[in-house]
């Protein structure tokens, strides 16, 4: 079972590693919900043919998009 460093680094499990398809060297993000963390493999342009006619709202990051819809979701969960 890994566990966290002192520098709360985490090694992947080499299996799991392959099942995601995540390389030494690729990007990830990671997400908190419910206090568990989730890890997401990024590939770049994969939203690319899906997003290509969405206008996006530059005052709005990632982040607080990511934050309202979680929040949106809480309120509806008793």
């Amino acid at each position: 079972m890994p566990k966290v460093s002192a520098k709360r680094q985490i090694t992947l499990p080499i299996e799991l590693c392959k099942k995601a398809h995540i390389e030494p060297g690729d990007e990830i993000e990671t997400y908190l919900f419910n206090g568990q963390i989730t890890v997401v493999h990024k590939e770049k342009s994969a939203a690319k043919g899906i997003l290509k006619n969405i206008k996006s709202d530059k005052r709005i990051s990632d982040e607080q998009s990511l934050k309202n819809y979680i929040d949106s979701n809480d309120a509806g969960v008793a």
